[in-house]
């Protein structure tokens, strides 16, 4: 897993207008919540930031003014309509200390023949990791699949050292057969046309 390295600075000013002046600097409001201490009120320039998250469970090192401090994203609030970062919290970690993350899950291969369709009941399982060694995403296989097949969190090939924060007959995935279209009733075609 990278480590991207990012420059923020303590903010001291709090509300709605100091959060939008902040913002109007390219910067995002956050706050970093760590072990047992108060939380640190932070800056982050917006464009860096994005890039980092576009990693999924990215850690951080970030240089508060010159401390650093090892981060992952928990929570990134964005504009619903624009889609620019307002706000994230950051969890402190530990070289060595294990979290709890949602890692997004991804399909390969084809399903058995017959126009069955997969359906992702969860587009991301929960895994228990150490905080410098999680993994982006899981892979799961599912070639020649048949209709009615479904993989479970059990089922999943995870990397060494993840473990599953969820009860393992949690479903991910199933096979459903395709659905045909419903043959028209003589009669109903019939009134139809007399209207």
């Amino acid at each position: 897993m990278a480590e991207v390295k990012l420059a923020a600075a303590l903010r001291t000013d709090f509300g709605k207008g100091a959060a939008r002046r902040t913002r109007r600097e390219n910067r995002v409001p956050g706050v970093i919540y760590s072990h047992g201490a108060d939380p640190k009120h932070v800056t982050v320039d917006g464009h860096a930031l994005m890039m980092a998250l576009k990693t999924p469970n990215v850690l951080i090192n970030l240089d508060i003014e010159g401390n650093r401090e090892l981060v992952i994203p928990k929570a990134v609030q964005r504009d619903p309509l624009k889609g620019f970062l307002i706000h994230t919290d950051f969890l402190a970690v530990r070289k060595g200390e294990r979290v709890t993350v949602d890692l997004p899950v991804h399909t390969e291969g084809a399903l058995a023949p017959g126009g069955n369709i997969l359906e992702h009941l969860l587009d991301a399982l929960q895994v228990e990791a150490e905080a410098t060694h999680i993994p982006e995403s899981v892979t799961i296989s599912v070639e020649g699949l048949d209709a009615g097949h479904t993989v479970r969190a059990r089922d999943v090939a995870l990397p060494a050292g993840v473990s599953l924060a969820v009860d393992g007959e949690t479903a991910l995935l199933q096979v459903v057969p395709a659905q045909a279209e419903a043959p028209a009733i003589e009669g109903a075609a019939e009134e139809t046309a007399a209207s």
